[in-house]
C-alpha cells in the first residue's frame, strides 16, 4: 500500500493506492492553515501502515536536498505556510518515508505513467489555470536545478493587439506567460466573464499566441519528446490546433517536429493525474 498527498493551493487531496497507480480510497479537503491541514492528513493516513508516500505540493518549494530549504514551502501568500517546513512535519507525524516534489511534477509523473505521457522519458506537462505551472521529466527523473522550474514566469513577447492589458502577475505584470495568460488575465480582459467566452472570440487568438510562445520556449529550453497540457483553461479545445499552427510558425523550421498533433496534447487522466501520480512516485521509489 502506497499513499500519495497532492498538496494544491485550493485543496488538499490525501488518497491510498497500489503499486500501479490504482486509487482505493481518498479524501479531499481546503487548503487553510497548517495547525488545521496536519491532522486531517493524520487522520486519514492514521489506519494504513504505508511503504512510502508521495507527496507534491504547491509551492515555491525546496527541492534541492543539498540546501538548508529542503522541504519546506518558501515564499506563499497563504496564511500559516509561508517558510514552514512542511516536509519534516510530514514525516515527524506519519513515520514513513516520503518522495517530495511540486504538485505539478506529481501530475506530470501521473501522465508518464498512466496518461499522455506514457513510453516517454523526456516531457513537459503545462498546466494553465489559476497560474500556469510546468513540470520537467528529463530521462525519467524530475529536472531541478538550485530550485525546481519556474517555467510559468518565463518572459514572453506582448502582442501589438494586446498593448491595453495591464497583466496579472503581481511580479512581472504583463511581462511573462502567468501574467499573460492564466486564467486570471483572461478572466481580466473580459470582466469576470471568461466562461462565456465564444470559440470563436479573438480572446482566444491571443490566448493561443502566447502558449505558442511558451511551447516556443519549453521546446528549445529542453528538447522535450512532447509537450502535455493540463488545467481549467485547456479544457477550451480549440486552443489546441491554433497553438500548434503559431508553434510550427515561430519554430520557423529551425527546429524539427515531425508530428505536431503527437506534440502537444491535453492530459489524459484529468484531476486524478495528480494523486495518481504521488502513488506511482511512491511506489517507484522516484524522489
Amino acid at each position: 500500500m502506497f499513499g500519495a498527498i497532492e498538496a494544491g493551493g485550493t485543496k488538499f487531496v490525501c488518497a491510498i493506492g497500489d503499486q500501479n497507480g490504482n486509487v482505493i480510497k481518498k479524501v479531499k479537503f481546503p487548503t487553510k492553515t497548517p495547525k488545521e491541514i496536519i491532522p486531517k492528513i493524520v487522520s486519514f493516513f492514521k489506519d494504513y501502515n504505508l511503504q512510502k508516500i508521495g507527496v507534491g505540493s504547491f509551492g515555491p518549494i525546496g527541492v534541492n536536498i543539498e540546501q538548508d530549504n529542503y522541504g519546506y514551502i518558501l515564499n506563499t501568500p497563504k496564511k500559516g505556510w509561508k517558510e514552514f517546513n512542511f516536509l519534516y512535519e510530514l514525516k515527524e507525524n506519519l513515520q514513513a518515508p516520503i518522495s517530495w516534489t511540486t504538485d505539478v511534477n506529481i501530475a506530470l509523473y501521473g501522465e508518464m505513467k498512466h496518461g499522455a505521457g506514457q513510453g516517454l522519458k523526456n516531457l513537459v506537462y503545462l498546466t494553465v489555470g489559476t497560474g500556469i505551472g510546468a513540470g520537467v521529466v528529463n530521462h525519467g527523473k524530475f529536472y531541478y536545478g538550485t530550485s525546481h522550474t519556474e517555467v510559468g514566469h518565463t518572459l514572453l513577447t506582448k502582442l501589438p493587439d494586446d498593448s491595453d492589458f495591464k497583466g496579472t502577475c503581481p511580479y512581472h505584470y504583463d511581462k511573462c506567460a502567468e501574467g499573460l495568460a492564466a486564467g486570471p488575465a483572461l478572466q481580466q480582459r473580459v470582466n469576470g466573464k471568461a466562461t462565456q467566452l465564444e470559440k470563436k472570440s479573438k480572446i482566444w487568438d491571443l490566448e493561443a499566441e502566447y502558449l505558442a510562445q511558451l511551447c516556443h520556449n519549453v521546446t528549445l529550453s529542453y528538447a522535450p519528446q512532447r509537450i502535455i497540457f493540463g488545467g481549467g483553461v485547456m479544457h477550451n479545445e480549440q486552443l489546441f490546433p491554433k497553438i500548434k499552427r503559431i508553434l510550427k510558425k515561430y519554430l520557423n523550421g529551425y527546429y524539427e517536429i515531425k508530428d505536431y498533433d503527437n506534440y502537444i496534447v491535453p492530459a489524459e487522466l484529468g484531476d486524478d493525474a495528480g494523486i495518481i501520480g504521488g502513488i506511482c512516485l511512491a511506489a517507484n521509489n522516484n524522489s
